[in-house]
């Protein structure tokens, strides 16, 4: 089977000028264009990746409110029949289904090319995801706290603002800054279809084959994933 599946492969073809193309890419790379990093036009380095957070935060921000009833929905607990958990269950496995690049395409269809299309991909991709972490917390949440708050004489809103509340909230928080790191990455690459970002201006250098603008954007996406890592590193770090 495995030998089988090699003879499909087409055999190694290297162009003439593989060379020469190979030594102007690496050329570009180690000399970045150091003037595209600020313009002043909103189309340069530093307004991209601005844009590129902004993308990403905006859209976790949504999908985080959004995946709340989503979450209680498909949260398994002893108090909901086992139906009504699996159906959300299979309503947030649909939605992780399709990957961010297609409902980017989908949104700009519906919305045209540019950074709100970006926003929604990311959005509605991310509430499958956080809403499965979200279920996963409280599935896993202590009900002692809860029991004692109902012991006491507490009604079931007392129950969820002063027991199960302050449990989840550190989780709610940890997932959704985990999940704005990944959106971080997904949002560069978007922008290469058109739902705007640092993936435009890149795709446009690479097709010019202006490598030195390749590079100064490849630096500065990571020196941007480096940066978010590390601040939503050490907050996750405080939380739990």
């Amino acid at each position: 089977m495995i030998g089988w599946s090699f003879t499909g492969m087409p055999l190694l073809q290297i162009k003439d000028n593989a060379v020469e193309v190979a030594g102007a890419m690496f050329s570009g790379l180690i000399h970045p264009d150091w003037g595209y990093v600020w313009t002043g036009d909103g189309e340069d380095l530093v307004s991209t990746l601005l844009q590129t957070i902004a993308i990403a935060f905006i859209g976790t921000f949504i999908s985080a409110i959004i995946s709340l009833p989503f979450a209680f929905w498909a949260a398994n607990t002893k108090h909901k029949n086992w139906l009504v958990s699996r159906s959300g269950k299979i309503i947030l496995t649909a939605i992780r289904t399709f990957p961010e690049i297609v409902l980017a395409l989908m949104f700009i269809k519906a919305v045209g090319p540019g950074a709100f299309a970006g926003v929604l991909a990311v959005g509605v991709h991310s509430v499958g995801m956080l809403a499965k972490l979200f279920s996963e917390a409280i599935e896993n949440m202590d009900g002692g706290a809860g029991e004692s708050v109902t012991a006491a004489g507490g009604n079931r809103l007392d129950v969820t603002m002063l027991a199960s509340f302050p449990q989840l909230l550190p989780e709610f928080v940890s997932n959704t800054l985990y999940r704005f790191e990944l959106a971080i990455r997904s949002a560069s690459i978007l922008g290469i279809i058109g739902a705007g970002g640092i993936g435009t201006p890149l795709i446009f250098a690479i097709s010019a084959r202006a490598w030195n603008r390749v590079g100064i954007i490849l630096l500065g996406i990571i020196l941007m994933v480096t940066l978010v890592d590390y601040v939503s590193g050490a907050i996750r770090k405080r939380l739990v």
